[in-house]
């Protein structure tokens, strides 16, 4: 049996800057918390660490062969392939709640996903569908 032994020193340790979010996943515990509450903290995160978000990229980029391993990863392998990638996917209360959505964001960086073309294209694309929605004259996206 071999042993896989990553150095956990040499690892970004993506829960050291997800405090804000997982504070706020333990709240959603006890009181209502609003998706897009959420979604921007993930999105901090996301900036934090890579300068990107998962809005940056579109997932038609990946494969099918990548959209069959992130539907299919668990969060042991998750965290098998983040640490072969340099990173943590652990805080100190466990395995972080948005840890699949960093496994997104840890892939496209593998794959070159993250330039500022895809994110040129993507932002495009997202202002492109709320242009065609009736009664929109307008997309503002602020960073």
């Amino acid at each position: 049996m071999s042993t896989i032994a990553f150095d956990q020193f040499a690892l970004t340790r993506i829960g050291d800057f997800a405090r804000s979010l997982s504070r706020l996943h333990q709240a959603a515990r006890h009181r209502p918390v609003n998706d897009d509450e959420i979604d921007r903290e993930f999105n901090a995160v996301c900036q934090s660490i890579w300068g990107y978000t998962t809005d940056d990229f579109s997932d038609e980029l990946f494969s099918a062969d990548d959209h069959l391993f992130l539907d299919t990863l668990d969060e042991a392998h998750a965290r098998i392939f983040a640490a072969e990638q340099g990173y943590d996917l652990v805080d100190d209360s466990g395995m972080l709640t948005d840890w699949w959505g960093f496994c997104w964001m840890i892939l496209a960086e593998k794959r070159g996903f993250l330039t500022p073309e895809n994110r040129a294209a993507a932002r495009a694309a997202i202002e492109e569908k709320y242009l065609a929605a009736p009664n929109v004259i307008g997309v503002i996206i602020g960073r």
